[in-house]
């Protein structure tokens, strides 16, 4: 059965570990490959390669860096279909939503490439007689990734191509889910020119994340996943002394008003909810219907719902295909299953879903439910799965309010045709990523990610400026060159 190394310092290795766990294909239920696990003893040797790496990476010019990184972006390109496969053959997702990932990932890197804009410093002038000021920022030396299943290569791709063009070294810890793109990328990185230690990649469990979050050679943590592991990561690495980035969970809502083009709406509902088996941190999980949006709202929806065809992510047929593992089939199944219990209406149930052919494959269909409340399980949960709960309101200011009542604050969107509204909602939401008529407002690379409450431990959002600033530290300059009676002297040839 194929082995899959860590990437330590420029190489496929096994470093010393004697511990490994099966790397499944979801669409199968069968173990394809099974991944090394670290011992701390091999993140040592991965920060020790880094450390390395630093003393020269840390001096090269901007001009060698973004080299490098327009190098990165166009084996991307070229690689795309690739990258694409083994993404869903690790992680389940259709082709399309697949290879959407790399192209949304590669946009960091091609934010990347105008790093040497983004590093500029301010100079004042004659600030006192004599006197100037200028700033200039330093990378803080290795810094390390840990990062969550459902985007195996686009969130790996918010932190290392910031923090490298920026000139630090990386050690990346990907999901031991799919961990195959992440030694891709390794690859790639090493075709473009990038010395050998500058990214590492270690494969592991909580062994490695602990090992990363106290080894005191790793200057700062960069963190996807649940809310409960980002507040430990952030607690434990801050303890340390470390800077950290701690991304958590969602409870992504969607508020669509009476005069909403209700075709419009339900279309992007449908594909934010169930896009990717619902497995993304942004994905749209409740549906807050207003007035009389409502019955009509559902109708629609349940019909796309039916129409969503679930199958192998390999199959271009399919649109939606199986979650990561058994037992995030069986959390999903569990959660329709007690939202009915506690009395929400179970429009459309995909607990009974089979595919023809993959009878031991992680599948479970698109599920709808209507008139869910805000104390129920369906509501208050992550299920991270393909279910929409529908709650309903009588008016903008009550949706706003289920919102800003929730513990989470990650994306929100409003379907209105109403710039008065629109505008109210932007304003008055406690969420940090809003769209207007966009159901999954994730930033473009230039601005940031990131959300408010339990969904951004601590103040770091990700990628864009503040991914810029996260990865470095200033300095500030205050320069007086004294006059003499000599004047200036300058070397004379003889």
């Amino acid at each position: 059965m194929h082995t899959i190394e860590h990437w330590i310092n420029g190489t496929a290795t096994s470093a010393g570990s004697t511990r490994t766990a099966p790397v499944f294909d979801p669409a199968t239920g069968k173990q394809q490959a099974e991944v090394r696990l670290a011992e701390a003893s091999d993140v040592d040797t991965a920060v020790a390669a880094a450390s390395k790496a630093f003393e020269a990476w840390g001096e090269s010019s901007l001009s060698q860096r973004t080299k490098v990184m327009f190098a990165f972006r166009e084996l991307l390109v070229r690689h795309e279909d690739e990258l694409a496969r083994i993404i869903s053959s690790e992680h389940g997702k259709v082709i399309e939503d697949a290879r959407g990932e790399v192209v949304r990932g590669r946009e960091i890197v091609e934010y990347a490439c105008g790093i040497a804009d983004a590093l500029k410093g301010s100079f004042s002038d004659q600030v006192s007689r004599d006197v100037d000021v200028h700033d200039f920022r330093q990378p803080l030396g290795v810094v390390a990734g840990i990062t969550p299943f459902n985007f195996p290569i686009m969130v790996p791709l918010w932190m290392h191509p910031i923090a490298i063009a920026t000139g630090n070294t990386f050690v990346l810890k990907p999901s031991e889910r799919d961990p195959s793109a992440s030694n891709f990328v390794a690859r790639l990185y090493a075709e473009a020119g990038l010395p050998d230690g500058v990214f590492n990649v270690v494969h592991g469990d909580k062994t490695a994340v602990d090992a990363i979050l106290d080894h005191p050679g790793i200057a700062a943590v960069s963190f996807v996943g649940s809310t409960p592991i980002a507040k430990y990561v952030h607690e434990r690495g801050t303890a340390a002394g470390k800077r950290v980035q701690a991304l958590g969970g969602a409870k992504n809502h969607a508020v669509v008003l009476p005069d909403a083009d209700l075709d419009y709406a339900a279309d992007h509902l449908t594909a934010a909810a169930f896009g990717s088996a619902g497995q993304r941190c942004m994905a749209i999980s409740v549906g807050v219907a207003v007035g009389a949006a409502g019955d009509k709202l559902v109708e629609i929806l349940e019909r796309k719902a039916n129409e969503v065809k679930v199958g192998p992510g390999s199959d271009p047929a399919s649109d939606m295909g199986p979650v990561v593992t058994e037992a995030a089939r069986e959390r999903v199944v569990n959660s329709v299953a007690r939202g009915a219990e506690q009395g929400a209406t179970v429009v459309v149930d995909g607990r009974g879903l089979r595919v023809e052919g993959h009878d031991e494959g992680f599948f479970v269909g698109p599920s709808l439910l209507d008139r869910v409340t805000t104390e129920m399980d369906a509501y208050r949960d992550e299920i991270f799965g393909p279910v929409l709960a529908i709650v309903r309101t009588e008016t903008v200011d009550e949706a706003i309010a289920v919102i800003n009542a929730n513990p989470y604050g990650n994306g929100t969107a409003i379907f209105t045709g109403s710039g008065e509204a629109a505008r109210k909602f932007q304003r008055e939401v406690k969420v940090g990523m809003i769209g207007v008529n966009v159901p999954i407002p994730v930033p473009m690379s230039y601005y940031s990610f990131g959300g408010w409450k339990d969904s951004l431990i601590g103040d770091s959002p990700i990628h864009g400026p503040a991914g810029v600033r996260f990865y470095t530290r200033a300095k500030v300059v205050t320069t007086r060159w004294p006059r003499t009676e000599a004047g200036f002297n300058f070397p004379t040839s003889t």
